[in-house]
C-alpha cells in the first residue's frame, strides 16, 4: 500500500497545485515591480505551492554545446546501446582531434543520471563522454525480467565493450563498488576492453570506515525490515505495473531528513528571492530542486542486494564478493590506473570509504594509484560546482591523459 498511499496523496494535491499555477500565471506579470510588493509576495507563495510536487520523468541534460579545443562545439545525445533498464548515452560532438573516451557511471539510487549533468558537461571539454542513463523501474514492464546487483556489473562490462578498447571509467558514489568489481573481473578474464583508468568518487568501497548516518540505517536493521517497510508494488497505471520497487520518493525523503534544516532554509531563500525580484538567485535554487525532486524507482532486487552486499556485509572490502560464481579479486588489476576522490565533509560516503580501494588493488604499482581528498566539500561538491570544476576535475583529467600516452 506504500505506493498507492503516495499516489493518492499526490492526486489529491493536483487541483491545489493547478490553482496555484493559474493564480501565478494570472498575476505574475507584476512580479518584480517595486510598487507591487504585496503581489510579489503572493505570487511567490503561489509559485512555491505550485512547485510542491515530485516528478518521475528524466529531466533534460540540456548540454547544447561546450567549449572544446578553443571553440564552441555543438553536443548531441545519441543512444549508443539500449537495454530495458538503461541506455548507454553518448554526448557526441565534432572535434578536430580524437579525445579520450570516458564512461561516466551514475548511481542507481533514487535520482536520474542527470544529477551528473555538471560532471558530464565539464568532462566534455576534453573527453568523448558516455553516461549510464538509467531508466525508471516503474516504467519497465515486468516482462523485461529482474535487475540484480550482478546485472549492474554486467551493464558496466557491456557498455565498456561497446565503447571498445582504450576507454576510461569514472564512477560517482554507489557504483564505485560495481565498477571496481567489473574492472577486476575484466582483468581476470584478460578482457581486451578493460579500461585504461578508473576514477572512483565518493563511493562505499568499505562502509566500515567512518560509518555515516546512511550506513547506520543498514547496520541497525535486518534485511527483512527493508523488504517489509521500503519495498512497494508499482500501481496499475504505469508500464511497470506489478513490478516490485524501492520507490524514489522514499529515497528522497530519507535524504531530506538528513538535512531538513538546510532544505527549509533553501525554500525560505527561494521565497525571499521571488518576493524581492531576485531572479538570478531564484533560478539557481529552482534549478537545483527541479533536479533533486525528479526521482526514479529502483528494482527491488537490486536495492535489497545492494543493502546486503555493500552496506551490511561489505563483501568486496572483505574479499568475499562473487559474481555469477566467479571470485571478484581487485588485487589482479595491473593495467588500469586508480584514482580515488573523497570530500572532507561528505556525510554520505565518509573519509576512508573510497580510499579503501587502494588496499584492495595491491597489484597496482604505486605510480598507478592516486588519492585526492578535497577540502571543504560534501558529497555533491565532489562532482558538481566550483570545486569540482576548478580543483577536482583537473586531477581526473591529468590521470586520464597520463594513461593515454
Amino acid at each position: 500500500m506504500l505506493y498507492q498511499s503516495y499516489q493518492a496523496q499526490a492526486d489529491l494535491l493536483l487541483p491545489l497545485r493547478a490553482m496555484a499555477r493559474a493564480a501565478q500565471a494570472a498575476f505574475g506579470w507584476v512580479n518584480g515591480a517595486p510598487e507591487h510588493a504585496l503581489l510579489r509576495r503572493m505570487t511567490a507563495s503561489w509559485e512555491l505551492l505550485g512547485r510542491f510536487a515530485l516528478t518521475h520523468t528524466r529531466p533534460d541534460y540540456a548540454i547544447g554545446s561546450v567549449a572544446s579545443g578553443g571553440r564552441s562545439v555543438a553536443v548531441t545525445e545519441e543512444a549508443a546501446l539500449v537495454t530495458p533498464f538503461g541506455t548507454l548515452l553518448h554526448f557526441a560532438k565534432e572535434v578536430d582531434v580524437p579525445q579520450p573516451r570516458v564512461l561516466l557511471v551514475a548511481p542507481l539510487s533514487g535520482h536520474f543520471s542527470t544529477l551528473l549533468r555538471n560532471t558530464a558537461e565539464t568532462m566534455l571539454q576534453d573527453h568523448d563522454v558516455y553516461i549510464t542513463d538509467w531508466h525508471n523501474a516503474r516504467d519497465v514492464p515486468v516482462t523485461a525480467g529482474a535487475f540484480h546487483f550482478a546485472d549492474y556489473i554486467d551493464h558496466v562490462v557491456k557498455f565498456l565493450e561497446h565503447m571498445g578498447p582504450g576507454a576510461h571509467v569514472v564512477a560517482v558514489c554507489q557504483p564505485c563498488v560495481q565498477v571496481l568489481a567489473a574492472v577486476a573481473l575484466m582483468t581476470a578474464q584478460k578482457h581486451p576492453c578493460q579500461p585504461l583508468s578508473m576514477t572512483l568518487m565518493g563511493g562505499p568501497i568499505d562502509v566500515r570506515q567512518s560509518p555515516t548516518t546512511v550506513n547506520a540505517l543498514a547496520f541497525d536493521h535486518p534485511i527483512a525490515w527493508f523488504e517489509q517497510n521500503l519495498i512497494a508494488t508499482v500501481p496499475m497505471r504505469y508500464r511497470g505495473a506489478g513490478r516490485r520497487v524501492y520507490p524514489g520518493f522514499v529515497q528522497l525523503n530519507a535524504f531530506m531528513q538528513m538535512n531538513m534544516e538546510r532544505h527549509v532554509t533553501a525554500h525560505k531563500n527561494l521565497y525571499n528571492a521571488l518576493a524581492d525580484g531576485d531572479h538570478e538567485t531564484a533560478e539557481r535554487i529552482k534549478a537545483f530542486y527541479d533536479e533533486y525532486f525528479a526521482v526514479l524507482d529502483l528494482p527491488a532486487e537490486f536495492y535489497i542486494e545492494t543493502v546486503r552486499l555493500v552496506f551490511q556485509e561489505a563483501l568486496l572490502a572483505k574479499g568475499e564478493l562473487t559474481h555469477r560464481g566467479e571470485a571478484v579479486d581487485p588485487s589482479k588489476i595491473r593495467r588500469t590506473a586508480l584514482l580515488t576522490v573523497e570530500g572532507e565533509r561528505d556525510d554520505v560516503c565518509a573519509l576512508g570509504q573510497t580510499a579503501a580501494a587502494h588496499d584492495l588493488c595491491t597489484g597496482l604499482k604505486p605510480y598507478m594509484k592516486k588519492h585526492h581528498m578535497q577540502v571543504g566539500v560534501g558529497h555533491y561538491g565532489l562532482f558538481s560546482g566550483k570545486r569540482w570544476d576548478s580543483q577536482i576535475y583537473p586531477i581526473v583529467r591529468n590521470l586520464i591523459l597520463s594513461m593515454e600516452a
